[in-house]
């Protein structure tokens, strides 16, 4: 009796989960009920909640969680679908922004999630805690250091079939016997060239020369940086071993100490790329354009704060931003110095933090101009950090919100739209 009371339970729930939508094709969407989700303090922020399976919608219940800056609890529950959706609700009383997470789990253990975001008087969001007093005197000291390797810039041709653009690859000297590697591309013969350098996301990977000849195409003198002291065109499976082996955990090596940081080498590459480029016989001289996503995104900041040469700041989802969050209870910017809890994990972290903080770079930017792109719902790179660097630059700027933004993704169309007629405006202007 007991084996075949077992046998119909089991036959029993084999069913149920087939009478259940596959889980891929279950969708969790969450929508602000104002399309640009940002609202003056004191206003109620409303989302509703879709959940459906082939256009069909689901029914029973979701649990949802709403956190200021994508760290501190101030609502979460449970809610019964009505036609397949749920409408939420929140506030802030300062400036900041609001994270909705919207759970499904029509099976034990397996769930669909969505999100939904909010910001409140983006204006008035400020970085969680003040430079250090010395961070000045600490980086003209890590210039110096650089300013004493020569740099020693080698610049190897490489043929290609294109006859007006010109295709190399490039390296340079660093630190402490640390190498630059890049490549570089510019339109043949051609000189008095906005120039452009473009820093990279994160991860270990090779550089795609595509990456080079698409700027180098609309006329531009392009250079192109590894975040790392690795050559750039290995075979894939070079980056792939590194990936999972040396450098698995780069973005925590040395987090606790300010002379060790893995981040120390990849911003005076920065600097050594834009000094190279501002030295360029094509350059035109005024035009010099720092440009990146997510970790390209925080060393753009960082360039155009270590050199005076950058005019220009494209950064979309910017890392590095606001790494003592913690302390005003909102998630801090990736990669996380001080761990991922609602605390800091390492006081020597925390010391050590503010120095590799693009907020504080923000604060020194030299630039005319930038733009930069948040995404409402990254939880990588989470909004109230990435607007309170925005709030810092001191440049003419334009802050491109994308309300259905996370890290990556469709929703950051937005951005790279702005972005086009913005450097096209930009690159006219007359001087």
């Amino acid at each position: 009796m007991a084996a075949g009371g077992r046998w119909v339970r089991v036959v029993g729930l084999w069913w149920a989960l087939l009478a259940l939508p596959a889980l891929a094709e279950v969708v969790v969407k969450v929508a602000p009920e104002r399309a640009e989700a940002v609202y003056a303090v004191g206003e109620q922020a409303t989302w509703t909640a879709t959940v459906s399976s082939d256009g069909q919608a689901c029914e029973g219940t979701v649990s949802y969680d709403l956190r200021r800056g994508g760290l501190t609890r101030l609502d979460s529950g449970k809610v019964e679908l009505k036609s397949g959706s749920a409408s939420f609700r929140g506030t802030l009383a300062e400036p900041g922004a609001l994270l909705l997470t919207v759970t499904y789990e029509p099976v034990p253990g397996q769930r669909k999630q969505g999100w939904g975001g909010a910001v409140f008087n983006p204006d008035g969001i400020k970085a969680s805690a003040p430079p250090p007093d010395d961070f000045d005197a600490f980086w003209e000291a890590k210039l110096a250091e650089l300013a004493a390797v020569p740099m020693n810039a080698q610049v190897e041709p490489i043929p290609t079939e294109l006859p007006d653009i010109e295709y190399a690859r490039v390296t340079m000297d660093n630190i402490r016997g640390t190498r630059i590697y890049g490549q570089m591309a510019w339109p043949k013969g051609k000189t008095g060239l906005p120039a452009v350098l473009t820093v990279q996301w994160a991860g270990v990977y090779p550089l795609q020369r595509d990456w080079v000849i698409g700027e180098a195409r609309r006329g531009r003198l392009v250079l192109n940086l590894m975040a790392h002291d690795l050559p750039f065109d290995r075979p894939k499976t070079y980056y792939d071993e590194l990936s999972a082996t040396t450098l698995k955990s780069y973005p925590g090596i040395g987090r606790e100490d300010r002379e060790q940081s893995y981040f120390l080498r990849m911003f005076l590459s920065c600097y050594r790329g834009a000094d190279y480029l501002a030295q360029h016989p094509a350059w035109d001289g005024r035009n010099l354009l720092a440009q990146g996503g997510s970790q390209g995104g925080g060393q753009a900041v960082v360039a155009a704060g270590l050199h005076p040469a950058v005019s220009a700041i494209s950064a979309s989802v910017p890392a590095l931003c606001d790494h003592t969050g913690q302390l005003v209870g909102r998630a801090a910017g990736w990669p996380k110095f001080t761990g991922w809890g609602d605390k800091p994990d390492s006081e020597a972290a925390l010391k050590a933090a503010p120095y590799y903080d693009a907020v504080n770079f923000a604060r020194r930017v030299k630039a005319r101009s930038a733009l930069v792109g948040v995404g409402l719902i990254d939880t990588t790179c989470p909004p109230e950090g990435v607007i309170a660097m925005y709030n810092a630059l001191p440049c003419n700027k334009q802050l491109v919100i994308m309300p259905l933004s996370g890290h990556q993704g469709p929703g950051q169309d937005a951005f790279y739209r702005a972005r086009e007629s913005w450097l096209n405006a930009l690159l006219t202007a007359a001087p």
